[in-house]
């Protein structure tokens, strides 16, 4: 019984670590694009093609603190699908503003959904319910993404606004997480 119980909280404090450092990049990572995107140059693409990287670290690390629970399977699909984003992003950098929302619009729809299962399948360790609602908002901003980029006009500025809504998920959640393993 010892050892089932510490595995949970052993996997709470390490998801909590992982989440506030998700939170930090995502805040940090957000100011830069935002001053930079005003055009696609050097700066704002290896930034683009830097977030889902960073996705890919973590979910490499969040796989390696899970492997006692069942949401492994889908942080190695996310890692799979970030990757793919990086390589898409840095491909449709050449094509303009519209062909980055498009790819970074369905992989928030696609990571989104992952997130929301992997969310529902540890929601009995506690603070998951942010990173659920995080999921299923992805998913509706990764659609909103993509229909922005049919319009004129469309932005970087706004894949900004959408890091630091994900980092406050991942920072509510990392605070949940810390009380979740307190007890």
């Amino acid at each position: 019984m010892t050892t089932t119980a510490a595995q949970p909280t052993g996997v709470a404090l390490s998801l909590r670590r992982l989440y506030l450092a998700r939170f930090a990049f995502a805040v940090v990572w957000a100011g830069l694009l935002f001053a930079a995107a005003s055009a696609l140059g050097p700066v704002s693409v290896a930034l683009l093609v830097l977030y889902p990287v960073f996705d890919v670290a973590a979910a490499v690390v969040d796989a390696r603190s899970a492997r006692t629970t069942k949401p492994v399977a889908g942080l190695y699909v996310n890692l799979v699908i970030s990757l793919l984003a990086a390589v898409g992003l840095a491909v449709a950098a050449s094509s303009g503003i519209p062909g980055v929302l498009r790819v970074w619009g369905v992989w928030a729809v696609v990571a989104g959904l992952v997130q929301l299962a992997v969310g529902i399948a540890r929601r009995g360790m506690g603070g998951q319910w942010p990173m659920i609602l995080s999921g299923g908002i992805s998913v509706v901003a990764g659609t909103t993404f993509v229909i922005q980029s049919t319009k004129e006009g469309a932005a970087l500025t706004t894949l900004a606004g959408y890091a630091v809504l994900g980092g406050i998920f991942f920072l509510v959640s990392a605070l949940r997480l810390g009380r979740a393993a307190k007890n």
